[in-house]
């Protein structure tokens, strides 16, 4: 056996084993990726401590830019001042290290994969990665200062905005996830698609019921206006026409090939 050949032989070995592993082993196996996860997530957090109190003041940003002179963010809480910035600090550290969970994830279950699926999987992972990262930045930088400056807005005169800082990471880490779980719309489109659960036939039938969908989710996982409806129901509407044009893309692609 040549030496090119060398290295594909000792991959396909470890795959075989793998495959042949007991539920103990796999357990085992799952395990140490679980320890790695919360090990590198603890090092992230640790890294990211002394700088809490800075990265709470990047995401109060929006609202302090939308309160009047005179008004100001308060603690209703003795352990407000240490622990927003603390919860704020472990979310930034699982959204860094959400990467590296991904691959850790991806190599525990890569064994039980055919060879095409695991190259859809690679840019599906990729993608999904990214959609979530922009979900997240386009809350915050879009999403959270119009939502922000609408409610400001509408309070009487009588009343000075005087903000929790509790309650409102609470608000913004919301907003996050759901717009961070909104933009994997695309990804869950192809995914139904290319398993054969939908067709971009009977999706482009029904999508008029899928519009009205995005707005009634939108209505019950928002804040209660309708900007921010507006704001989470039409970006759902156009990822999943993005979704529908990539698996049209992907069944051509399928059709013509011999």
């Amino acid at each position: 056996m040549s030496q090119s050949q060398l290295p594909a032989a000792e991959v396909k070995s470890e795959t075989e084993n793998l495959e042949q592993m007991p539920v103990m082993q796999h357990l085992i196996v799952l395990r140490q990726y679980l320890f790695k996860i919360v090990g590198i997530t603890l090092l992230l957090f640790f890294c990211l401590l002394p700088f809490r109190n800075y990265t709470y003041q990047l995401l109060s940003e929006p609202l302090r830019q939308q309160l009047p002179v005179s008004s100001t963010m308060i603690a209703t809480d003795v352990t407000a001042t240490f622990m927003a910035p603390f919860k704020l600090n472990l979310f930034v550290a699982l959204m860094l290290a959400m990467p590296v969970i991904i691959y850790f994830l991806w190599s525990f279950v890569r064994p039980a994969l055919y060879e095409k699926e695991r190259h859809l999987a690679i840019p599906l992972l990729a993608g999904s990665i990214s959609l979530f990262y922009l979900g997240i930045a386009f809350a915050y930088f879009i999403t959270l200062p119009a939502i922000l400056h609408f409610f400001i807005s509408v309070s009487p005169e009588s009343v000075a905005p005087m903000t929790d800082i509790n309650s409102y990471l609470g608000f913004c880490l919301k907003l996050f996830l759901v717009f961070g779980l909104t933009f994997e719309i695309p990804i869950i489109t192809l995914v139904l698609i290319l398993i054969g659960v939908v067709s971009t036939q009977s999706l482009a039938e029904k999508r008029r019921f899928i519009v009205v969908g995005c707005f009634f989710v939108a209505m019950f996982v928002t804040p209660p206006d309708a900007l921010s409806m507006v704001m989470l129901a039409i970006p759902m509407w156009l990822l999943f026409e993005i979704g529908l044009f990539l698996g049209k893309m992907l069944e051509k692609r399928h059709a013509f090939k011999p």
